[in-house]
């Protein structure tokens, strides 16, 4: 590709989510609680996972790791595998779990490496791994290697939307919508919609959602980025109509009477690929035994947190202030697949529509599909994020940086069932909502059946 990293400016990237920064602070007084009095949810003792022995052979080159992750329902594989003592079972037993101030701030601290005093990897919302690895979001377009390991999580997201436009018919479906959001902007109030960051995850999801109902995410609305932290200040000045956002803001919205939920993106798409568990490709070449004791104790962690019995002491780990810094009661019922819409939508009751960890109705969700890396990059290029000539070298620049071999490897030495092992790097091809399907092995295809564009 040989223009890659030349499309997108860092920039553009450090003026739009440079705006992140401010107020991540807020995350304690929009969704925070001083720490809750012992005998409460959130306070709930764990209990480590005993270490295993070690073999020689299989000792880690290193003990020590630092993960960054943003405070969601996401990290939640990390977080626990710190906590049950997952990581530790398998040698890694000074893993640091640290939280980031926001997207921005994570990409920065990958950068400078633990060495110097930032990440060695952690969560990624997709296609992150890859734009740092060319280069397009690094500080002077310098590539810094990265190597993605393993998927944490599918669906636990959603479209929120504030309460001035109750009973307009913003659904999973804007087509009765349309007239109405596209018609504000004449008015001089473009709707206005966020997400976290530019040109990965969460704007992929909102602009599917508006493209979909014959919106233009470019010409009809205005977006922009916003930390997770400011959801709920937002919605609650009217500066933000729409906000692409994970759990559990969405409870929070609702609840608190600020907005409503118009789609979960388990609707937009069903078992989509969310966030995802990365490594600065040097560490990993340093620590390749230690890379897969990382993944051994991710991968029993997705397997705990999936346990319905687990789930309310899963919301109670990960809502300590040390972590997510929220209720537990706010993650409680999204871990069931609860959700209240409201606008008069019917409310949501199924497990296999909230956030899943290690298995959902299409097979593994921990697995890293290179399907998957290949439609985050073929979205890029609708919407010019990546030159028009991606597709024609994105697969290249997929075998780079999925190290789906590690995952395998991992799981078969750690007893994963076969069933559980998928035979194939590609999962097919993938439904949309609206009728779409994407082809792995045809992107052009997908990309000139879409009628909302920027190619």
């Amino acid at each position: 590709m040989s223009n890659f990293s030349g499309q997108v400016s860092r920039r553009k990237f450090l003026m739009t989510a440079g705006a992140s920064a401010v107020g991540s602070v807020l995350l304690k007084g929009c969704l925070g609680n001083p720490p809750e009095p012992p005998g409460t949810a959130s306070s709930t003792t764990t209990s480590p996972v005993p270490a295993v022995n070690v073999s020689a052979a299989d000792a880690p080159e290193t003990t020590q790791a630092k993960l960054g992750y943003i405070p969601i329902v996401e990290a939640a594989p990390l977080v626990v595998a710190k906590e049950k003592g997952f990581f530790a079972k398998y040698g890694m037993t000074e893993v640091e779990v640290s939280k980031q101030a926001n997207w921005g701030s994570a990409r920065d601290n990958v950068e400078i490496g633990s060495a110097g005093g930032g990440i060695d990897g952690g969560q990624w919302q997709m296609p992150m791994p890859h734009l740092i690895s060319e280069g397009v979001i690094t500080k002077g377009n310098q590539k810094l290697p990265m190597y993605l390991l393993a998927q944490l999580n599918t669906q636990g997201n959603g479209i929120a939307i504030a309460n001035i436009h109750l009973g307009k018919g913003i659904g999973l479906d804007l087509k009765p919508a349309r007239d109405y959001i596209v018609g504000l902007k004449a008015t001089g109030t473009p709707f206005k919609a966020a997400y976290t960051f530019p040109k990965v995850n969460q704007d992929f999801w909102i602009r599917y959602w508006f493209a979909a109902g014959g919106i233009d995410p470019d010409k009809d609305v205005n977006l922009l980025a916003v930390p997770a932290a400011q959801t709920v200040a937002n919605m609650k000045t009217g500066t933000m109509d729409a906000f692409s956002t994970g759990d559990p803001w969405p409870y929070r919205i609702v609840s608190d009477n600020i907005g409503f939920m118009a789609a979960l993106t388990a609707q937009i798409w069903p078992y989509h690929p969310e966030e995802y568990f990365a490594m600065r490709a040097d560490w990993v070449d340093k620590h390749p035994k230690a890379t897969k004791a990382l993944l051994k104790g991710i991968m029993e962690a997705q397997q705990w947190c999936d346990q319905p019995e687990n789930r309310e002491e899963l919301a109670a780990i990960v809502s300590k202030g040390s972590y997510f810094n929220v209720p537990a009661t706010v993650l409680a019922s999204p871990y069931k697949g609860e959700y209240k819409m409201g606008d008069n939508k019917p409310d949501i009751s199924d497990k296999n529509l909230g956030t899943l960890y290690w298995k959902d109705g299409a097979g593994n969700v921990s697995y890293p599909y290179k399907s998957h890396d290949l439609w985050f990059m073929t979205e890029s290029v609708r919407w010019g994020f990546l030159p028009p000539d991606t597709l024609a070298n994105a697969q290249t620049i997929i075998d780079k940086v999925n190290r789906e071999d590690l995952w395998r490897e991992a799981a078969k030495e750690i007893g994963i069932a076969a069933a559980d092992i998928p035979t194939s790097t590609s999962r097919g091809i993938e439904k949309f909502f609206d009728g779409h399907q994407f082809d792995p092995a045809n992107p052009q295809a997908y990309l000139n059946s879409l009628a909302i564009k920027r190619i």
